[in-house]
């Protein structure tokens, strides 16, 4: 049994289109359930997970009211709520490619362990063009992945995207579930309850696979191309590393701190590259987005 477990928080334009990738998949519905969690929703979503029910009587689809604010606490639920081997987690506005399910119970049944994380391709699907200070160093922001066409695992810092990410329950039960300390919430965009999950479970010494026949489309809205929008997710990052890292111990942050100082040698070069290739708004936004990035990690720092 695969359980697919949606976290939803006033998405309403994109859900039922999410809801209808997942029940109309070509594997056979005994194969798979389906977990929605409303995160507190204040537009019509409980009313469409109601009717959505109603229509697929026949199917594993169940929907429960998470009150703790948070898309850490919606997951959590997801995951004490569902009875399946492997649980894979795919956005609110994320859909499954049609046989999805049927790809992913043919890796399973090749790279059986017990243990493991796993996740696929996300394509984007985009409402806008994409902006021209947009470069492929950035891509990642908009929950974008594609690691080739072999299977191969995730290595070093790398780890899926939570748009396209799963879990054997087992490797759940050894390193526990997402830190509600992080992760979005209705207030902010913090982050980093991915990162923090897959990086306990590579430290149990479990294998993280990538998996490039399970793939999703992701919706990439208009909204989430403007800068305004790019400098609240930098800062949340920040925040997040901050958070995620003191966790960890001081150490661990003033470690990540030395990190960060790196990557402002790499954003440099990259800006570098750009402008002489006379592409000035990449080079910009690059220098933009590691700076928001280091005010959210060193935000009160003395007092912190």
């Amino acid at each position: 049994m695969i359980s697919i477990i949606v976290s939803t928080y006033n998405r309403e334009k994109y859900l039922i289109h999410c809801l209808d990738s997942v029940v109309n998949q070509s594997a056979s519905k005994e194969d798979w359930e389906l977990i929605v969690v409303n995160n507190k929703s204040t537009d019509s979503t409980a009313i469409i997970l109601e009717e959505f029910i109603k229509k697929h009587k026949d199917k594993n689809v169940y929907s429960f009211l998470e009150t703790n604010q948070g898309l850490s606490y919606a997951r959590n639920r997801g995951v004490k709520e569902s009875v399946g081997d492997y649980l894979v987690f795919i956005d609110d506005d994320a859909f499954l490619d049609e046989n999805y399910i049927k790809e992913l119970k043919k890796y399973l049944s090749i790279y059986d362990d017990k243990l493991l994380g796993f996740g696929g391709k996300i394509k984007p699907f985009l409402e806008v063009p994409l902006p021209n200070w947009m470069s492929k160093y950035l891509m990642p922001l908009m929950s974008v992945i594609d690691l080739g066409n072999d299977v191969k695992l995730f290595k070093n810092s790398k780890y899926p995207i939570g748009a396209n990410m799963g879990f054997s329950k087992a490797v759940l039960d050894k390193v526990g579930l997402f830190n509600v300390k992080l992760g979005r919430s209705a207030k902010n965009l913090m982050g980093g309850e991915e990162k923090d999950l897959f990086f306990r479970i590579k430290e149990l010494g479990a294998p993280i696979y990538y998996f490039p026949n399970i793939f999703v489309h992701h919706v990439v809205p208009e909204a989430r191309l403007n800068i305004s929008f790019i400098k609240k997710q930098a800062l949340g990052i920040g925040i997040s590393e901050k958070v995620r890292t003191k966790n960890e111990g001081k150490i661990n942050y003033w470690i990540r701190i030395v990190i960060e100082v790196y990557k402002w040698t790499a954003t440099i070069i990259l800006s570098i590259f750009y402008c002489l290739k006379l592409q000035p708004a990449k080079s910009k936004m690059l220098i933009k987005f590691r700076y928001w990035v280091s005010k959210g990690l060193l935000t009160n720092l003395e007092s912190n």
